[in-house]
């Protein structure tokens, strides 16, 4: 590798941050925009996977009138929408439309980019393993995308719990990928730390996910909708074993069971908080970096908000804005614990550890 002045590497890193954070902001709308798909049980109304084709709503009546006639063929439209009329059906139609284009549009940013990028000579060998890892993990999210959706066609109203959770985590996987890759490439000063601050940082970051994949269930099963009580729910702090358990075997009901589904969010939810309070006192006594301390400072104060909006959420019974603010503080809380994570992840870095190849001007 040639050597290049720490300044002009810096520089030659800004193109890339910049399109790396598009991309993350871009899949956070995805994210948005899925979770109103979802409020809005519009995900069914395209019952076809036309990745080229699809690209473009229908245009005329005829091609609505086919659509909703395939729409009309399957249980959701029989069982919850019958006699729904075109317009209702084009309101849906465009939710998860705006849905699949984005993800399709997410799918060029970043690609196009990445070949340019490889084209100039602007990226390493680790960061160019670590996207081509990301951008498979794209692809697949479109298959799994369309794996979930046919989940709803034949025998169901809606689509498997199950197969939105994988879908949902899967997108926050690649969100998180890009943020970290993203924070990796930023020209940074060792921060002081400590080891209990790191191991108590990634458990904060491994309950995010744990959680985030049990509000994909909720949101699955509609349980937000069934138990609206709290501190309560069913009745008690602590429903009977007999309700929490009552499918067999017994750890179905962590993924079929509503009460149980929903008591496991709440119960993770506890958790979290508290070892984001443990991990903020804990810092604040040690002799750490004042970046790690705003660090778990920006944490503890986005759960707690998450968890007032979340109790808020459940006692209005979901309504779409509530839902939406909801998933969206999910994101913001994912981010944080991200960002504080990679910040006490190892107390060495440089821009040449990070793999940057040769300047963007060189060709191969």
């Amino acid at each position: 590798m040639s050597q290049v002045p720490t300044e002009h590497r810096r520089a030659l890193l800004r193109p890339v941050r910049i399109w790396l954070g598009i991309v993350a902001a871009m899949i956070v709308c995805t994210l948005i925009v899925g979770g109103a798909t979802r409020l809005t049980e519009s995900g069914l109304s395209i019952v076809e996977w036309k990745p080229v084709t699809g690209v473009l709503p229908p245009l005329t009546e005829a091609a609505w009138a086919k659509e909703f006639g395939a729409y009309q063929a399957i249980p959701q439209y029989r069982e919850m929408n019958l006699g729904m009329s075109l317009a209702d059906f084009k309101t849906i139609f465009y939710w998860e439309w705006a849905h699949r284009l984005l993800a399709r549009t997410i799918g060029l940013v970043f690609f196009l980019p990445f070949l340019f990028f490889l084209r100039r000579g602007g990226l390493g060998p680790n960061i160019k393993q670590r996207l081509w890892v990301i951008f498979a993990l794209g692809g697949l999210q479109g298959a799994v995308g369309w794996w979930m959706v046919k989940s709803g066609l034949s025998e169901r109203v809606s689509v498997s719990q199950y197969r939105l959770a994988i879908h949902f985590i899967l997108a926050l996987v690649i969100f998180s990928a890009i943020v970290w890759t993203l924070r990796s490439l930023k020209p940074k000063m060792t921060v002081a730390g400590s080891f209990a601050a790191a191991m108590t940082s990634k458990i904060l970051l491994g309950l995010v996910f744990l959680q985030l994949y049990f509000g994909a269930l909720v949101a699955g099963l509609r349980a937000g909708r069934i138990y609206n009580t709290w501190p309560q729910i069913d009745g008690a702090l602590i429903p009977s074993q007999g309700r929490l358990f009552f499918d067999q075997p017994w750890w179905k009901n962590f993924f079929d069971n509503t009460l149980t589904v929903q008591f496991t969010h709440r119960m993770i939810a506890y958790v979290l908080f508290a070892v984001a309070i443990i991990h903020l006192l804990d810092v604040f006594r040690r002799g750490v970096s004042p970046s790690v301390k705003r660090g778990a400072a920006w944490l503890a104060a986005a759960l707690s908000a998450q968890v007032a909006l979340g109790i808020l959420t459940l006692l209005q019974q979901v309504p779409i804005p509530l839902g939406l603010a909801h998933q969206a503080m999910a994101i913001v809380v994912l981010t944080l614990a991200l960002m504080q994570a990679e910040r006490l992840h190892g107390s060495q870095r440089n821009l040449p550890a990070v793999g940057l190849g040769r300047p963007l001007g060189q060709t191969s």
